[in-house]
């Protein structure tokens, strides 16, 4: 067995980088520091003999190279030129695999065979394969075959000549875009022109934010583009889990919070703005498609995804989502979350990251907290709350954006996090240079109407039953939703809630989940299976794994219902519900939620 998973190619600003890398993770192999000293000399070596010592490490003292340790073993990342990643994969295989060779021979006797067989299956033309060997003159000479089969210097010059204009790219197996939006145009990789023949005048880039972080992501992108086009951007073009979006027209459907729908956005030739969410898990598998934007926000930062891709803690976590921070342009903004204080601690470690310490700023629930204080004291932007009213601070000026309770998107001021979300949107459109009175008469009508933030606290009454649907998918996101659902109640009535999850989360991730709802003692809990995310689970395991943590914690039997899909436990929260009763119904799959909001939006039979 080969003694790593997939090598991926990092098209763009990473966990490891700045800029583009080939990774590795190991797998089922002991990892020292001996090992890590053995790879990092052969691939030091390899890199030095094809030229890429010259491409920037972007890490103080790495030299290109980084290795992350983690539970499951390391991830192992070099860093190479745009048109050498997949050369720059088999340089990373053999850099591990040689070194192992050279430690344990004898384990590691029919290494080469195994590594031969498995790059003559992913070879796509058998005619020219060249197998891979371990010896390293011989594989260092395979290495300089293959990069100047791989090699594109147009590309090069391209991006070279783009680059000194201060214009953003994104760029896919088969086509190159330079400029973004109305300002952009886009060739075939088979058929590159040289850089006399582009006609940089027409190119531009056009607004970009960038948003990540754990909760919060959608929404905060839709307060951004909804500013954006009420200040004449529009319509912007924009990206989330649910599609890609030009304004409100839906252009394509489904999750496009990844790599793919950042392209799709850019290359949107009728948006005069962009608006992109960067989920956490295509900055680990390909990193960020964007090379250029004046905003990135990070809303906060909670459990989630644990063990996929070499993430188990909330410190790489944290390292992930601050991977926007090497996308920003010169004099970008790069805005935090001063209530979250992993992202207080790990910001300063940006400098030494990237070589870069981009422009802060920091929002918060309390105006007057601390960090927030110091931060303007220092002539920082901030964003919070002083006396029930929301404070920009911006510019050297200071804003009041108006009464939180009276933003419909904060439920009279019990969506906490919905306040955080509007808080951080404010500092990202104003570093975009919307007008603060613009920004406040958004805020003042956004989420009054389901369209306008569909999927995400929307609200609806039904025979004296007033009902929440959401899209709450960790124990954070649950504890806000259910915090709202308490409000709504007033201690009158009774709490219901839907609780289910997609397979890819660990046991402990459904046992966290369990124990948030059992925490609000609810009248009733429908488990139900998100048929549409199994994600190699068996259908039913990860019902019976909630229900059995929710006994665990409390909730007593005859409180516990269970269903096999999405709207079949919407309805049985319906038929169980009486007037005065509040459910908060987190739905996670588009289809079932659009089947949800037509049942609820529907006149009573």
């Amino acid at each position: 067995m080969l003694p790593f998973e997939a090598s991926r190619r990092l098209t763009g600003a990473n966990l490891f980088f700045a800029g583009t890398a080939a990774q590795l993770e190991t797998s089922g192999i002991a990892v020292d520091e001996g090992l890590l000293t053995a790879w990092r000399s052969h691939a030091s070596r390899a890199r030095a003999h094809l030229g890429w010592e010259r491409e920037a490490s972007d890490r103080a003292g790495h030299a290109g190279l980084v290795a992350r340790v983690h539970a499951g073993g390391a991830s192992l990342a070099l860093a190479a030129p745009v048109d050498a990643l997949f050369t720059a994969t088999e340089v990373n295989e053999w850099a591990l695999c040689a070194a192992l060779l050279a430690r344990e021979g004898e384990r590691w006797a029919t290494l080469e065979t195994e590594l031969a067989a498995s790059a003559l299956e992913d070879a796509g033309d058998v005619a020219s394969f060249i197998p891979p060997v371990l010896e390293e003159r011989a594989a260092l000479a395979r290495f300089a075959v293959l990069a100047a089969r791989e090699a594109r210097p147009p590309l090069r010059a391209l991006l070279s000549a783009a680059s000194a204009r201060g214009l953003p790219h994104v760029l896919d197996d088969e086509i190159l875009t330079l400029g973004a939006g109305v300002g952009g145009t886009d060739f075939e990789l088979a058929r590159l022109p040289g850089p006399a023949e582009v006609p940089w005048e027409a190119l531009h880039e056009v607004p970009t934010a960038l948003v990540t972080g754990s909760n919060g992501k959608t929404t905060t992108v839709r307060l951004i583009g909804a500013c954006a086009e009420a200040h004449g951007w529009g319509p912007a073009a924009s990206c989330c889990t649910d599609g890609v979006f030009l304004g409100a027209e839906l252009i394509a459907s489904g999750d496009y919070s990844g790599p793919e729908g950042a392209r799709r956005v850019v290359r949107e030739r009728r948006a005069r703005a962009a608006v992109i969410e960067t989920a956490r898990g295509g900055i680990l598998r390909r990193g960020i498609a964007v090379t250029r934007a004046q905003v990135a926000l990070v809303t906060n930062i909670s459990a989630d995804h644990f063990g996929e891709y070499g993430i188990d803690n909330l410190e790489g976590l944290a390292d992930v989502k601050l991977s926007v921070a090497a996308a920003l342009a010169r004099g970008g903004m790069l805005v935090l979350n001063a209530d979250d204080a992993l992202l207080i601690g790990r910001a300063p470690a940006l400098a030494q990251r990237f070589g870069k310490t981009p422009a802060l700023g920091w929002f918060a629930l309390d105006d007057d907290l601390p960090a927030l204080c110091a931060h303007r004291a220092r002539g920082g932007a901030t964003c919070g709350v002083r006396a029930g009213r929301l404070r920009l601070h911006h510019g050297g000026a200071t804003h009041d954006l108006g009464a939180v309770a009276a933003m419909p998107l904060t439920v009279g001021g019990s969506a906490t996090y919905n306040i955080a979300n509007l808080a951080g949107a404010a500092l990202a459109a104003a570093a975009l240079g919307i007008p603060a009175e613009i920004i406040a008469r958004v805020f003042a009508r956004f989420g009054a109407g389901i369209a306008d933030n569909f999927g995400r606290l929307m609200r609806f009454e039904r025979a004296g039953v007033r009902i929440l649907v959401d899209y709450a998918h960790n124990p954070e996101g649950l504890r806000g939703l259910l915090g709202v659902a308490e409000h709504l109640r007033g201690g009158a009535g009774r709490l219901a809630v839907l609780l289910g999850h997609a397979g890819n989360r660990q046991d402990a991730e459904l046992e966290a989940l369990a124990s948030t709802a059992a925490s609000f003692h609810p009248a009733l809990i429908v488990v139900k299976e998100n048929e549409a995310h199994l994600r190699g689970r068996t259908p039913g395991e990860v019902p019976r794994l909630i229900h059995a943590a929710l006994l665990r914690a409390g909730m007593p039997a005859a409180a516990l219902q269970l269903r096999m899909s999405e709207l079949e436990a919407v309805q049985a929260a319906l038929d169980w519900a009486r007037p005065g009763d509040v459910l908060a119904l987190p739905v996670h799959a588009a289809a079932a939620r659009t089947a949800v909001v037509s049942l609820l939006s529907a006149p009573p039979p």
